[in-house]
């Protein structure tokens, strides 16, 4: 009785081992010291593609590919000493051929006397943690990238801010100004994982800080901004609204300002994208910045200079009394994020 009742419970251990095997998630192989297949489970199928009968009995070198085949020779060898292979990174290849990135482990299985007679391999498909790898490296790679290019527009910004500072107070209040602004488009950019930002987005939060939102009005069609329009863009946005609140149509009571942008056909059918800042005073503000020497500031760098030539394209500021208007034209691909599909000035509207 006791002989049986152990044979039972030998019996139901195999069982519940065979059904824990077979419903694994991880494609787990069994393979004789000749690396043929002899056991092959449900997530083996799976992964690579092969039914257990076509699987067992075959070499487990159909799943390796080629040049990786001297590391199957070194797994086997380590089995044979009766060391098991740790966890590692490899490639496997598919019934269809195609090649699937998985984590390997690699355990000696011994027979009833101690002998190794083969070993067992377990699989797991690392596929989504490799792209999620690549994306992190990618967009390191990114934000290294555009990091550098801050550092080199703030220290444009401090040099030429420093030309034309009275005073260090001056100074201060002019670069932390224009820094922050710059941290505004690139909160916009973060904030969509640097896919681009609506240009209605953009010039909102960077006129957000003057308020008078009651007086200035936008008008364009919906647009999504490359990284490099945002930052430019936005720096002119940003030189626009503390010209307009210190001397323009926002520093007195009724003036206005509006914001519009076109897509118009451009030379040899190349679309091009048109804004146009204009602002108005009743009379009771001052017309732009007060004197030659601030006209020849950082913000007319930027707008004549900076934001027309990193996007490819020309502007214009015009001065009058009462009066201050600045256009941009450039190319369209230099300004929006890239559409498939779209052939048209209404593939781009709301």
């Amino acid at each position: 009785m006791k002989s049986g009742g152990r044979k039972a419970t030998d019996t139901n251990a195999d069982a519940r081992l065979a059904a824990i095997v077979d419903s694994s998630f991880d494609a787990i192989i069994g393979k004789d010291l000749d690396s043929n297949i002899t056991d092959w489970n449900h997530a083996a199928e799976r992964m690579f593609g092969y039914s257990a009968g076509e699987a067992i009995g075959q070499s487990i070198l159909m799943l390796v590919p080629e040049h990786l085949h001297d590391e199957e020779q070194d797994i086997i060898g380590r089995i044979r000493r009766g060391e098991g292979v740790a966890s590692f990174e490899t490639l496997r290849r598919r019934k269809d051929s195609s090649l699937i990135a998985v984590s390997v482990t690699v355990s000696p299985i011994r027979n009833l006397s101690g002998e190794i007679v083969g070993a067992s391999t377990i699989s797991r498909d690392i596929t989504a943690a490799k792209e999620s790898e690549r994306r992190i490296r990618l967009l390191m790679r990114e934000v290294n990238h555009r990091v550098k290019n801050q550092f080199a527009v703030i220290l444009s910004m401090v040099r030429e801010t420093n030309k034309r500072s009275a005073n260090p107070s001056e100074f201060e209040d002019m670069i932390r100004a224009r820094i922050m602004a710059l941290s505004r488009s690139h909160d916009l950019l973060v904030t969509s994982e640097w896919a681009g930002a609506s240009l209605f987005d953009l010039i909102q939060e960077h006129l957000k800080p003057f308020g008078h939102e009651e007086r200035i009005s936008l008008s364009g069609p919906l647009l999504t901004l490359q990284s490099n329009a945002v930052q430019n863009l936005g720096m002119a946005f940003h030189e626009l609204g503390t010209n307009s609140s210190k001397y323009g149509a926002l520093a007195g009571e009724g003036g206005r300002v509006e914001i519009t942008w076109t897509v118009e056909a451009g030379p040899q059918a190349q679309r091009r994208f048109h804004l146009v800042w204009q602002e108005e005073s009743n009379g009771d503000a001052g017309n732009g910045e007060p004197d030659e020497t601030a006209r020849k500031g950082f913000g007319t760098v930027v707008l004549e200079r900076v934001a027309p030539q990193s996007l490819s394209g020309s502007s214009s500021l015009e001065r009058s009394p009462g009066a201050l208007k600045w256009s941009l034209t450039a190319p369209l691909e230099a300004i929006v994020v890239p559409q498939l599909g779209t052939d048209s000035e209404s593939d781009f509207s709301v």
